[in-house]
């Protein structure tokens, strides 16, 4: 056997090491610190053993478990030895008999590296078993909540906006603009709500589109909408608090106040929106109000002034605080935006959430709220604390997006384009129609609705979607309380018109065979 040359290991720069995967390591000496790093740790507690025999346990358990993947370069002998304060004849032949048994290899001129090694399934490993995992019963109820991760969304997928279509190039000139030019602060803690220049280009928007009452400093920039969810929940309520939301509703804002212990009341909705009056006179008064007043999620209602200013002297008389989900407000194609439920008075109790996962992609990860002057202060330092503000350069980027006229533009584009894919789910959908089928209006939004005659019939559906590759959305699945309503709900917007296609020749087609 070859001894191993370990004194002084330089890695050639024209030969990269590839690890377990196939990709090549990025820095191989990167590698080399932090396995100096783990190896010290674990040499520095007290242990009975020599150390030549903790230092071969602690390198072949890495190997074993994978926390050393293949192809990663070993530290030089005179290395470890200084680093972890041993002989260097006592690294040597842990390394030596490491290599005897297969688990390092010699590349002479370059140094030791882990060898591509697979252990045979039938060869324990000296590994101690994993505990079984026992969530909390939080833990086992948001696991309702979840949805399988999927590699790619298809036609019906909801919420998902024509990525496609999204100005990839204007975007990554904007975003090196910023990357260029990043003063020293935003590589800092900050506690300020977001980078000044993105909260004044979303006021200036929310006032003008949407009627919304702030001033920049009243806006708070999120990562998203489900963080301004989890903030409201844990400042303005406590544990066992009751929220009132839609039924049906939106999961993602059932699943934060789940998270957050609080206790969920389903409120019906119909036509008008949210019926606060169909509620029994012994529901637990609300410490949250949880609405989408534009457009209802994900029946596509839109709640009627009357209600809206119902709702408002509700939630004064049990002093709750309303939150106005507006997440897709720009897309109505038979009427203007409605006015935002804010915006109605003064002093409104209101936190207005608002996201760009909708409108410009959902990787962004940006959403924002906007506060009553009275919580700005306390919603700022508790985000700083629990989250720490960042992407100050995405920020902005997306007030230069803004403020150049570029995300207007981009809102009417996708209006046009998401009013052509509804038509064309409309026409692929026809046959069904004609024999039964009920679709929602789709005045605005991203989705239809399309109502079923059976909870057996909706389930016979996913059944059969599932097997062809297709995932549905059950419209009963929105609902707390079971059964709920039968139907499907059809995402158009991220789908091309031949992806609609397709999938709607597919779903008339069995719609049809089943009834």
């Amino acid at each position: 056997m070859t001894k191993p040359q370990s004194d002084d290991i330089m890695v050639p720069q024209k030969e990269p090491v590839w690890p377990i995967h196939g990709e090549p390591v990025a820095d191989p000496n990167a590698h080399r610190l932090w396995i100096q790093e783990a190896l010290n740790l674990q040499l520095a507690e007290p242990d009975a053993r020599t150390l030549g025999q903790r230092l071969y346990d602690a390198l072949r358990g890495g190997i074993q478990q994978g926390r050393l993947p293949a192809g990663s370069a070993l530290p030089s002998s005179r290395q470890l030895a200084a680093e972890l304060g041993i002989g260097r004849n006592t690294v040597l032949s842990a390394v030596d008999r490491l290599a005897a048994e297969g688990f390092l290899v010699s590349r002479p001129g370059a140094g030791v590296f882990v060898a591509d090694w697979q252990w045979d399934p039938q060869t324990p490993l000296d590994v101690p078993p994993t505990p079984p995992a026992t969530l909390s019963h939080r833990g086992e109820r948001l696991l309702d909540f979840a949805t399988p991760p999927s590699a790619r969304h298809t036609a019906f997928a909801p919420g998902v906006p024509a990525l496609d279509r999204f100005p990839r190039e204007r975007w990554q000139r904007l975003l090196r603009r910023h990357q260029q030019r990043a003063p020293i602060d935003w590589f800092d803690y900050r506690n300020e709500g977001g980078v000044e220049t993105l909260r004044e280009a979303l006021c200036d928007y929310l006032r003008l589109s949407r009627s919304v009452r702030c001033q920049p400093e009243q806006i708070l920039i999120t990562q998203g909408a489900q963080q301004g969810f989890e903030l409201i929940a844990r400042l303005l309520a406590d544990v066992g608090d009751a929220v009132w939301l839609e039924e049906p509703g939106y999961g993602g804002a059932q699943a934060c106040f789940t998270a957050a212990g609080l206790t969920l009341q389903p409120v019906p909705v119909d036509d008008e929106g949210l019926n606060v009056a169909s509620l029994p006179p012994e529901v637990p008064s609300p410490k949250l109000i949880y609405v989408t007043p534009s457009h209802q999620y994900p029946s596509g209602a839109t709640l009627s002034l009357t209600r809206r200013t119902a709702l408002l002297g509700l939630a004064q008389q049990h002093g709750a605080w309303i939150i106005e989900d507006d997440y897709d407000s720009e897309f109505r194609y038979t009427s203007a935006p409605i006015a935002s439920l804010q915006g109605l008075m003064d002093n409104a109790p209101v936190i207005y959430v608002g996201t760009f996962s909708k409108v410009l992609y959902p990787g962004l990860r940006l959403g924002y709220l906007v506060l009553p002057p009275s919580l700005v202060t306390t919603f700022r330092s508790v985000n700083a604390r629990l989250h720490r503000e960042g992407q100050y350069i995405t920020q902005a980027a997306l007030a230069d997006f803004i403020s150049e006229g570029h995300f207007a533009r981009h809102v009417a584009r996708m209006r046009r384009c998401y009013q052509t894919r509804q038509a064309a789910l409309r026409h692929v959908l026809a046959p069904a129609v004609a024999h039964g089928l009920e679709l929602s209006s789709g005045h605005a939004g991203m989705h239809l609705v399309a109502y079923l005659a059976s909870h057996d019939l909706e389930r016979e559906l996913l059944r059969r979607g599932k097997e062809a590759g297709l995932r549905l959305s059950p419209l009963s699945g929105y609902y707390l309380r079971a059964p709920g309503q039968p139907g499907l709900v059809l995402g158009y917007a991220g789908a091309t018109e031949a992806e609609i296609e397709r999938c709607g020749r597919w779903l008339v087609e069995a719609w049809l065979a089943l009834t």
